[in-house]
């Protein structure tokens, strides 16, 4: 990959499947400078900016911004935006990013519901369904649901039937659903709950039943990349309580799988010895400990064994905020966001830092946040935000 001054070379695109549409060419652009453009044409908004300003802030040569922004006005994917005087000479013209030229899907799902989003290039969401989904229903059964709600959404976005091989600007479908799973491969493993699905190729039989390129992901991944990607930070954990009780790391910036792609399985640490029965087969797990609770009607002691897990990875990982998310916690988020807080500030003054506490927040987004953040698991590398 090109990370120095020059030319922007195109780089492959590994992990995605499919066969290629127009859409799915806008992957080719994904070389380190033409992302590093495309990103400050989607920071500069409706106002542009100029060649000059590009040069000046990615550390390239004018030439070869001439070269990249060329190209992306020839995909369409840029346009002049007007002209802007200038300190000496003639007005300069100015570019803007064409958030219609692509789109992405995202598609969450859950082990009870499916929802998918369209979104442009600027990440804004231009079409949603959603429909009750039951995960044990078999592959096939999800698959084939999946397809036609992704087919049909796209359809009425973009006026695309049947199927989406003419879709022009779409980049491609990112899914998002419990885990573990192998993110690089696109193979689910054994779903606390489901263990049918374990080595089920989901990537790869979605890729070929829609025709177009498919990633794959854990939903608190996707969820943690799309909240990276609106700006929430370079280091936070997102907890997602919703049917089940997940994180997403992100350190440095970047969101962290770990070496096998699996990193992130936060509910499953054992809180309490000995304790009920987990759908994992260990005993004392934070997700059965909150979901029990929750399912008592006691929602303050469910925040409490969250915040006790938030603070075991506060203290293993030095995050600087914690965001909260999920559909439970959607239903009363003041009393997990208090719950939380108060645990964080216990175990802060039990370390003599009570003003270092951490922050706990509801995560932006509300409970189309995973959908979201499955469709910039294509967008999000375009922009050189992601690995996708």
């Amino acid at each position: 990959m090109n990370s120095g001054k020059g030319g922007a070379d195109a780089v492959t695109v590994s992990g995605v499947t499919g066969r290629g549409t127009a859409g799915a060419n806008l992957l080719a652009l994904r070389s380190h400078n033409t992302a590093l453009v495309l990103d400050l044409l989607r920071g500069a908004g409706a106002e542009g900016i100029s060649r000059l300003e590009l040069a000046e802030r990615t550390g390239l040569t004018p030439q070869a911004v001439s070269k990249i922004t060329a190209r992306l006005r020839q995909q369409g994917l840029a346009a002049e935006a007007g002209r802007r005087a200038s300190t000496g000479g003639k007005p300069r013209t100015v570019l803007r990013l064409v958030p219609e030229a692509g789109h992405a899907v995202g598609v969450h799902v859950d082990r009870d519901e499916l929802r998918v989003v369209v979104v442009d290039l600027n990440g804004t969401v231009t079409g949603e369904r959603r429909r009750p989904l039951d995960l044990g229903a078999g592959a096939e059964s999800v698959v084939a649901t999946v397809a036609h709600e992704v087919e049909g959404l796209v359809g009425d976005v973009l006026g695309v039937r049947p199927g989406l091989a003419d879709a022009g600007s779409l980049v491609g479908v990112g899914v998002a659903l419990p885990g573990p799973l192998d993110h690089r491969c696109g193979v689910l493993h054994r779903v606390t709950g489901f263990p049918e699905w374990d080595g089920f190729p989901l990537r790869d039989a979605l890729a070929r039943r829609l025709g177009v390129p498919v990633v794959v992901d854990k939903d608190t991944n996707a969820a943690a990349l799309g909240l990276a990607v609106a700006g929430e930070g370079r280091s936070f954990a997102y907890l997602h309580l919703g049917t089940g009780l997940g994180a997403g790391l992100v350190i440095g910036g970047s969101v962290h799988r770990g070496a096998r792609t699996g990193a992130g399985e936060f509910g499953h640490q054992v809180i309490q010895l000995d304790g009920p029965l987990c759908g994992c087969g260990d005993r004392g797990c934070v997700e059965t400990l909150c979901l029990a609770a929750v399912e008592r009607g006691e929602i303050a002691e469910a925040a409490r064994v969250l915040g006790a897990g938030a603070a075991n990875l506060v203290g293993l990982l030095d995050i600087e905020l914690v965001l909260l998310g999920g559909r439970t916690v959607a239903a009363a988020p003041e009393v997990f966001v208090a719950g939380v807080a108060e645990v964080l500030a216990a175990r802060a003054r039990r370390e003599g830092a009570p003003d270092d506490m951490v922050p706990v927040r509801i995560a932006p987004g509300g409970e189309r946040g995973v959908a979201e953040g499955a469709a910039q698991l294509l967008l999000a590398p375009m922009f050189g935000r992601g690995d996708a």
